[in-house]
């Protein structure tokens, strides 16, 4: 087994066993106000929240944000996941492939098309990989070996600056995504972790043909908080794992420099009443990942239960404020996020 898929298996381990979450920063999310209407004048029943993103339709705007990938026990997640997807037409992301390019032996922990034909999946790989000769090529290739319709590229530089070993040479990070960014034939997101997209970040992309962007924030797992408690069994650099741009303000700050580009809502979304609020600040899908994971080694049922626990909350959430559709709540997000 290489360092990379034990590293992976330690992520899983310490996501499970210790409080990976931020302890001192929210997602921001909670002082978003929710409208609510004593006479909705709509049927909880007839509330449509179905979707189109990256030219799939989705049964809700939500995704199974990006975990794992790489070792046998990274493969039964990873499929139980997207059996849950698949069962509840929503869209699934998957973990850093970095491992499966350079492991051939971890490619079928990523591979879950003969479980999930129809969904939504998108594929993943890091801006540390780019800094280092990944481009174009092994973009198409990462998404070709999986069958995904489109393709991730992480910023991490936190969590990397965390790893003993981590990818910290960012000097021309900017220029090296914008070039990748042009030349690639496969739709690209980008994506943070978990400690947020500035306005300023996504700002120096606004001119290039994003298909998406995932602002990540902080509020939910602290990925420099899961490197500290792998490396060192302990949080050490405590202050450091709060760092990061809080999910509410990085939505605001990324749809007023990209107004045109779909934005993904990821980082501490809990409840169907974060998603909603989420997309009153421009969101167009959300993700959720950390509470999914033991979900995952639980079975299928587990993970559709919640999956459907929060389209439940979603369309309660609608339904009290009068929406009639995620169409309906995104018509008037400028008027709800002032």
């Amino acid at each position: 087994m290489s360092e990379v898929q034990r590293r992976k298996l330690r992520h899983i381990d310490v996501c499970l066993a210790h409080d990976v979450q931020f302890q001192t920063v929210t997602t921001g999310l909670e002082a978003v106000p929710w409208p609510y209407r004593a006479l909705p004048e709509v049927n909880l029943a007839d509330i449509d929240l179905s979707t189109t993103f990256l030219g799939k339709r989705l049964s809700a705007p939500l995704l199974i944000g990006a975990m794992t990938g790489g070792a046998e026990r990274a493969r039964t997640i990873n499929r139980t996941l997207a059996e849950a997807a698949q069962a509840t037409g929503i869209g699934l992301m998957l973990g850093s492939q970095r491992v499966m390019l350079d492991v051939p032996g971890a490619l079928s922990s990523f591979q879950v098309r003969d479980v999930a034909p129809d969904i939504l999946l998108i594929g993943n790989l890091g801006l540390g990989q780019l800094m280092k000769g990944y481009g174009p090529a092994e973009l198409e290739r990462a998404a070709a070996l999986v069958g995904a319709d489109a393709v991730a590229v992480h910023l991490n530089p936190l969590q990397e600056a965390m790893q003993a070993s981590g990818d910290t040479a960012y000097q021309g990070a900017t220029a090296r995504l914008r070039q990748v960014i042009r030349e690639s034939r496969v739709p690209l997101l980008v994506k943070e972790v978990g400690h947020g997209i500035s306005g300023g970040v996504a700002a120096s992309l606004a001119d290039l043909p994003l298909a998406a962007l995932d602002v990540a924030g902080a509020g939910g797992t602290s990925w420099a908080r899961v490197e500290a408690l792998a490396r060192y069994g302990e949080v050490r650099f405590g202050p450091l794992c709060e760092v990061g741009l809080p999910t509410a303000q990085a939505l605001r700050e990324c749809r007023a420099a990209l107004p045109r580009v779909p934005l993904v809502a990821s980082g501490g979304i809990r409840s169907g009443l974060d998603m909603a609020r989420a997309l009153t600040l421009g969101a167009h899908v959300n993700a959720v990942a950390l509470p999914f994971l033991p979900l995952a080694l639980e079975g299928v049922q587990a993970v559709t239960d919640h999956i459907e626990t929060l389209k439940q909350e979603l369309r309660v959430a609608l339904f009290v404020a009068g929406y009639r559709s995620v169409q309906d709540v995104q018509a008037h997000t400028t008027e709800l996020a002032r």
